[in-house]
């Protein structure tokens, strides 16, 4: 019986450590996240993606301004590996919306976990927790003159 309250004891602890473990917003360099395979992939298609303030080509129509988020499973993961992931699928939503629109780019991309919105041309932001990590994103689908 001692063994049995001992073990559900440490349950009962882990869980309250789990849970009230905070989440940590960190920042990673986009050069960095370029690295991962996937993020490549998604970089290299066809609608382009501009961060910031980044200079693009005149717009022609602006199709809206979207917003995703995107989780991923980052226990047992390296921060940033898991974090590329996660920002390698929140790019692909953006793609998937800029063809549904008719676009050919995403502007102004920002980082926007909890509703911030952080520019930068550099860095984007990686929220982790103690078993996911998330990434959210805010930015204007374009359709650019060529």
């Amino acid at each position: 019986m001692g063994r049995v309250f001992a073990v559900a004891l440490a349950i009962l602890f882990m869980s309250v450590a789990l849970a009230s473990a905070a989440d940590v917003k960190k920042k990673f360099t986009l050069e960095s996240a370029k690295a991962n395979s996937d993020v490549q992939d998604v970089l290299n298609g066809d609608i382009t993606i501009y961060w910031g303030t980044q200079a693009h080509p005149q717009v022609e129509k602006e199709l809206g301004v979207y917003k995703t988020s995107k989780r991923t499973n980052g226990f047992m993961k390296a921060e940033e590996e898991a974090c590329s992931h996660a920002l390698a699928s929140a790019l692909i939503v953006f793609q998937e919306r800029a063809r549904k629109e008719g676009g050919n780019a995403v502007i102004g991309l920002q980082s926007n976990i909890k509703n911030q919105a952080e520019s930068s041309e550099t860095e984007y932001s990686c929220l982790i927790g103690s078993m996911m990590v998330n990434v959210a994103l805010k930015g204007k689908v374009v359709k650019l003159k060529k």
